[in-house]
């Protein structure tokens, strides 16, 4: 996913394990991380504004326009 080690983007599917941190169906940043990847997790800024660990099973990786991209990344 992250192997250039570059942020890229994931779309909630499944919050049903954590509400109040997942909004179903937001974009999310996802950040490079190759032990969690290796594990089958992906580190995502969710709604705290901090990145935690999550199942790759509650996202779906987004591949977006580089505009989109840019535009999601100004607030970083």
């Amino acid at each position: 996913m992250t192997a250039t080690g570059k942020i890229s983007f994931a779309v909630c599917v499944n919050n049903t394990e954590y509400p109040a941190s997942l909004e179903l169906h937001k974009i999310y940043r996802a950040l490079p991380h190759e032990e969690a990847e290796a594990n089958g997790d992906l580190r995502i800024v969710d709604e705290s504004g901090e990145d935690y660990l999550y199942s790759t099973g509650y996202f779906a990786l987004a591949d977006l326009p580089q505009a989109v991209e840019e535009s999601l990344l100004q607030g970083t």
